[in-house]
């Protein structure tokens, strides 16, 4: 789960990771009335959106008066940003963050995440801030350091003096960054964060370390430890599709593909996933049902899936252990008879109670192609909306 820049600096806040003063606004003359009482004679107007490059489409302003702010707000609020991260139509902009100026020095960038391949949290820094990770671990990789904890012993003061060495930090300023390294550490402990990042981390003229940018993702398999993390969601930057199909219990994400996906076990997802794009074919979603799911569930995936326009045909790939054969043909059929099955569908089923849910597939009189096994499905699903496997 993603949140917004104002969102994860009144988090900072509350783990003592220093930022500087924001104001949140929904329209321009609540933009122009933050200046009065931020105070000061600069400001920055940011945009509030899930997607990261905002600089880069112009969702960042600097503005030196309060009537420059309401110009900048009215510019953005309501717009479409688009930025590297965002698909080519862009996202709406609903909120902007009006953040007090500060004399900077210099720019950093510093992130958390978890190192999948030691099991561990890492945390990444580089002097190269406000320039995207990506770039830098391609161009100059050398330019980013790693730090390594152990989750027993937590973030030890060495450590944090490493990385501040590390960014040629000296006197006060690797006090300051140590003090802050280990309160954002135990941020990304305590709310079970799968991503903390700072682009730019600056170093202002006074030697302090402050957060100029805060981006916040969260294991959403933690959440319920977090009622009060949950209720930051903004369902309205998240994709409609996945958010109603997370609203029943099933792990939905929308693709760009045309061939609908409902498969039972991300490993299965993933595979299916794999096989169509090896035939040539592009999936539309990855769509696990679980093990656990009933046929209403069922019903509603594909309800789901019908709904993106671009789906030409659906192929389900279900090998039952613990879902049942029987329960994804009960909820076939009670899709079909509640929605316009308008696109070909392909079946494969295997496991537990399979020859009963053929039988009922075969029962119904329903309009679907049986596939033998994965390959055959995915081929099968392809040539269906006249490609060539």
């Amino acid at each position: 789960m993603n949140i917004h820049e104002y969102q994860a600096k009144g988090l900072f806040a509350q783990y003592d990771v220093k930022t500087l003063r924001g104001i949140v606004a929904s329209n321009p003359t609540e933009a122009a009335e933050a200046c009065k009482e931020l105070g000061g004679s600069i400001w920055v107007v940011k945009a509030q959106v899930h997607a990261g490059g905002r600089g880069k489409g112009g969702g960042i302003i600097l503005c030196r008066s309060p009537d420059e702010v309401y110009e900048a707000a009215g510019k953005l609020i309501g717009s479409k940003l688009i930025t590297p991260q965002t698909t080519a139509e862009g996202v709406e902009v609903r909120k902007i963050y009006v953040e007090e100026g500060c004399n900077i020095s210099r720019e950093l960038y510093l992130g958390i995440v978890l190192d999948r391949e030691r099991d561990l949290p890492v945390i990444m820094a580089s002097t190269e801030g406000g320039v995207e990770i990506e770039e830098v671990a391609n161009k100059n990789p050398e330019k980013i350091l790693k730090v390594h904890i152990d989750p027993i012993t937590g973030l030890g003061d060495w450590q944090a003096r490493k990385i501040a060495f590390g960014l040629g930090l000296e006197g006060n300023q690797i006090k300051y960054c140590v003090k802050f390294m280990k309160s954002l550490y135990n941020l990304f402990v305590n709310l079970d964060c799968s991503i903390v990042e700072i682009n730019p981390l600056v170093v202002s003229s006074d030697d302090e370390i402050i957060a100029l940018d805060a981006k916040i993702n969260f294991d959403s398999s933690g959440l319920f430890r977090h009622n009060e993390v949950e209720k930051l969601r903004d369902v309205s930057e998240e994709e409609p599709l996945e958010t109603r199909a997370n609203k029943v219990g099933l792990n939905y994400i929308k693709l760009n593909g045309e061939i609908g996906c409902m498969v039972n076990g991300a490993g299965l997802a993933m595979a299916t996933m794999d096989i169509i794009k090896l035939h040539g074919g592009e999936p539309a979603n990855f769509l696990d049902v679980g093990g656990g799911a009933d046929s209403k569930q069922v019903a509603e995936g594909f309800k789901v899936i019908l709904s993106d326009p671009e789906v030409k045909a659906i192929f389900v790939n279900i090998f039952g252990g613990i879902m049942r054969c029987d329960f994804i043909a009960e909820g076939i059929i009670t899709a079909a008879k509640e929605i316009n099955m308008s696109v070909p569908l392909i079946v494969r089923l295997a496991g537990t109670n399979v020859e009963l849910g053929k039988q009922m597939l075969s029962d119904s009189g329903l309009d679907l192609i049986a596939a033998d096994d994965m390959n055959d499905g995915a081929i099968k699903a392809i040539n269906s909306i006249g490609g060539k496997a």
